[in-house]
C-alpha cells in the first residue's frame, strides 16, 4: 500500500491513555501507545498520556473509553487496544504503510 492510497482529509481522533504512576504502568501505556502511533499516526490528531494514580489504566478515544482496567480488572493484551481503535475507524481506514 501506498501513501497515495490514504484520505487526504481523514476523520482525525484524540485519543487519552490515563496510567497509574505509582503502579508504574508506564511500560502498558508506553506499548499502547507505539502500537496506536505505528498503525494510526494518520488519522490521531492528538495523543496524550495523562498520569494517574489509585491503579488506573484507561484508553479513550475522542473522550469515549475504549479500555478500562478497572472494569475489565485486567491490563490490556498485546495489540488489544489496536483492536478496539480499528473497530471504532472502520474497515475503510487504511493502516499506516510501512
Amino acid at each position: 500500500m501506498s501513501v497515495a492510497n490514504l484520505s487526504l482529509d481523514p476523520k482525525k481522533y484524540h485519543v487519552s491513555i490515563e496510567y497509574c504512576v505509582p503502579c508504574d504502568y508506564s511500560a502498558q501505556a508506553l506499548q499502547v501507545t507505539d502500537e496506536l502511533l505505528r498503525n494510526y499516526q494518520h488519522i490521531i490528531d492528538r495523543l496524550e498520556l495523562i498520569t494517574g494514580s489509585k491503579g488506573v489504566f484507561e484508553v479513550k478515544v475522542n473522550n469515549q473509553i475504549l479500555f478500562s482496567k478497572k472494569a475489565l480488572k485486567r491490563h490490556p493484551e498485546p495489540r488489544e487496544v489496536l483492536q478496539l481503535l480499528k473497530e471504532v475507524v472502520g474497515p475503510q481506514v487504511a493502516i499506516y504503510p510501512r
